[in-house]
Parts: structure tokens; C-alpha cells; sequence
């Protein structure tokens, strides 16, 4: 039976990688003292739509009705979980929280309609609190060895050009604008002549010095200046525009060799409180990240010495390895190894029992060496 369109199993290589980053991630987060959160997947649908409801991802919710019949929604994001769980903590409150969501939307490129989404936010945010967060975020995809570049954008200050070019559709403009790393400049140009707003690209061309006039950029420059006490680099982005409907500040994004964000965040008011957050799905970072996961695993290979096999397998378990016993037939033992990425096996027969010495064959190379039990005990194998 296959899966539903925009789902996907996750099994060997692709689940080990997958709880990689899952662990990298909550390692860091752990790392700069944001706290875990578990959120139910299934809020009522009047809470998931929240004030967001012209939002595109709160329009592509899975909507639910159980027996009851409550109207319900799978969640699509964790943000709009904030608004609860954020009620009378002491502030800054940092939480992290990495789970699935849902978004019922045509599948594309890397999108799936189910992900495991990561998110990092800080309830009561300065641009400090900003700078911490691209910092934890900047950290995990370093130890993934993801080559990026930071972003970052403010609403405040594109609000300011579109003020000062008077243009009064300020929405639709942003909109366009934000176009222009995915469409040609002269269609663009053409769609903004619609809402008498063109000079924007004209605007927005140049140099990032021009900004100094705006009050706004203000925000940008002192972002900077703690990233960088972080070691960390961002790069100014005038055209960047993020979640219209909530996004209030400074805005980020995260690009790679992929040519869908891999990461993306800002600024944003829970009950009227300023935060800061940026997210990002385990399956994009996935397609992108050069890392090998290469578990050390071991096959114990029962020739009638079902006793020994199991207590040598345990004794590799408590030397902290990954190990299992075969008990099917020897001949096939091989074949089962290589099926399943088992790069080392032991045949334990008899002999090897009552010497306690084993011989581990190295499935890559082929090589053999012997050694004895108490060097396994030991964790030197």
C-alpha cells in the first residue's frame, strides 16, 4: 500500500539521519538554555486559524471534526502554541520544540505536507535575544556542515520606503518585492507598475549605505553588531519579506545550495509581547547537509551458541555499541549484514567460546582480526 500523496516513510539510512539532526539540534538548543516543549497535535480549529487567517499556511490546514463534532485542525506550525503555553512564565522565556506538522498543500520540491519541523523561540526579545537565536541556529548547521548565508531584513524599514514613495498598497508591494530572488527583475518591475510602486526597485538596488537615512536600518546595525560577538555573519537583504501578517521587526533568512529557504524566522508579538523565533524542517536540512552518518554496528553470528552470542552481544551493548544476534543460517548471515548496513559481524561457534577469542570481519574491507573477550568488555573493539 503506498503512502498518502506528501508523506513518506523514513526507514535505514534516512531515519538515522533524520534523528541525527533531531539530536544536533536539541543538543544546541539545550546548549544556550531554551527548555523543551511538547504541544498536542490537534488544537481546535478556531485556535490553529488564530488572528492568521489570511496567512497562506493557515489557509493549507488539515481540518479535522471528531465525534463530537468539534471543528479541529492538525497543527502547522508551533508558534501559534505560544500563545498559550507562554502564559505567566518569567520572561525571556526560551523554549525549543521539535515535531511534525501539517500543511495540506501541493507537494513540491523538498515540501512535504507532513515534516518534522524545528523551532527556537524566545518570548520577551530584544535584538540580543535575535542574535542568540541565529547563533544556536548558525551552530547546528555548522556541526551538519551545511555552507549558508544569514539574511536579514526589517518591516519596519520597508514600511518607511513604501511610506516614503507613498504607496498604498503596501502589502501587495512587499509581496512583489519578495519576488525578486525567484522571478526576472522586468516581470517584477512590470507587476509593481500595477500598484505605482517601480522606483522600489530602484530602491532596493542600492548600496546597503543608502539605508542609513531610515530610521529603521537601526535595528539592522545593531543586529549585526551582536551577531558578530556571536561569530556570526549576516548579510542585509532589502527585497526579504517574511510572514506579512505577523512579522513586525527584524526578519531572517537561511539559503544554502537548495533554491527553497532552509530556515526562517523574525520578529513577532505574542500577546502583545515582542519575540523572536526562526524554524526549520529536518527533512530540508537533510537535503542539504554533507554529513555521513556511519553507526558502528555488529552482527553476532550464533553457530549454535545461542547462550554466548546473546551475552557477547551484551557485553558489546555495554561497551556502547550497536549490536544484534543472528540466528538463521550461517551462510546467509553475510548477505543479511550488507542488507541492513552491518559493517562488522562475528561468527561465535564453539571454539571461539571456549578460547574467548572472536575474529570481527570487516564488511567494507574484508579484513579480519581476531580479539579476545575481555578486550570487548573493555569497549576496544
Amino acid at each position: 500500500m503506498e503512502t498518502v500523496k506528501g508523506f513518506k516513510d523514513k526507514l535505514g539510512k534516512d531515519a538515522e539521519k533524520a534523528a541525527f539532526i533531531r539530536e544536533v539540534a536539541r543538543q544546541t538548543f539545550e546548549g544556550y538554555n531554551f527548555q523543551e516543549a511538547e504541544t498536542p497535535i490537534i488544537e481546535y480549529e478556531e485556535f490553529v486559524k488564530g488572528n492568521n487567517e489570511k496567512d497562506e499556511a493557515v489557509s493549507d490546514i488539515f481540518k479535522l471534526q471528531d465525534k463530537g463534532k468539534r471543528k479541529l485542525a492538525l497543527r502547522y506550525e508551533f508558534t501559534f502554541q505560544l500563545k498559550r503555553i507562554a502564559k505567566n512564565q518569567k520572561l525571556p522565556f526560551k523554549r525549543f520544540q521539535i515535531g511534525p506538522v501539517f500543511r495540506d498543500e501541493p507537494v513540491q520540491g523538498n515540501r512535504l505536507r507532513q515534516f518534522a519541523q524545528c523551532d527556537i523561540d524566545t518570548v520577551g526579545a530584544g535584538v540580543r535575544d535575535q542574535a542568540e537565536i541565529l547563533s544556536a541556529v548558525n551552530d547546528i548547521l555548522k556541526a551538519l556542515k551545511i555552507n549558508t548565508t544569514i539574511f536579514v531584513n526589517n518591516r519596519k524599514l520597508l514600511n518607511e520606503i513604501l511610506e516614503e514613495q507613498n504607496v498604498k498598497n503596501k502589502i501587495e508591494a512587499i509581496r512583489e518585492l519578495d519576488k525578486l530572488d525567484k522571478l526576472p527583475e522586468k516581470v517584477v518591475r512590470a507587476n509593481l507598475k500595477k500598484l505605482k510602486a517601480e522606483k522600489l526597485i530602484d530602491i532596493v538596488k542600492n548600496k546597503e549605505s543608502y539605508f542609513k537615512k531610515y530610521k529603521s536600518y537601526s535595528e539592522i546595525v545593531e543586529l549585526k553588531k551582536y551577531a558578530k560577538d556571536y561569530g556570526v555573519e549576516i548579510k542585509f537583504q532589502p527585497t526579504l519579506a517574511r510572514g506579512l501578517s505577523y512579522y513586525t521587526g527584524n526578519v531572517f533568512e537561511i539559503k544554502s545550495n537548495i533554491k527553497e529557504t532552509i530556515c526562517g524566522g523574525g520578529t513577532y508579538m505574542v500577546d502583545r509581547i515582542e519575540s523572536t523565533g526562526i524554524s526549520f524542517s529536518i527533512e530540508r536540512l537533510m537535503a542539504v547537509t554533507n554529513v555521513v552518518i556511519d553507526l558502528e554496528k555488529f552482527l553476532v553470528v550464533s553457530l549454535d551458541q545461542d547462550s554466548k552470542s546473546i551475552e557477547l552481544a551484551n557485553k558489546l551493548r555495554k561497551a556502547g555499541k550497536s549490536a544484534s544476534v543472528y540466528f538463521g543460517k550461517p551462510s546467509k548471515a553475510l548477505e543479511y549484514a550488507n542488507a541492513y548496513n552491518i559493517k562488522k559481524v562475528i561468527f561465535l561457534g564453539k571454539k571461539e567460546a571456549e578460547k574467548k577469542k572472536i575474529k570481527v570481519k570487516n564488511m567494507l574491507t574484508g579484513k579480519e582480526i581476531t580479539l579476545t573477550i575481555e578486550k570487548i568488555k573493555e569497549g576496544k573493539i
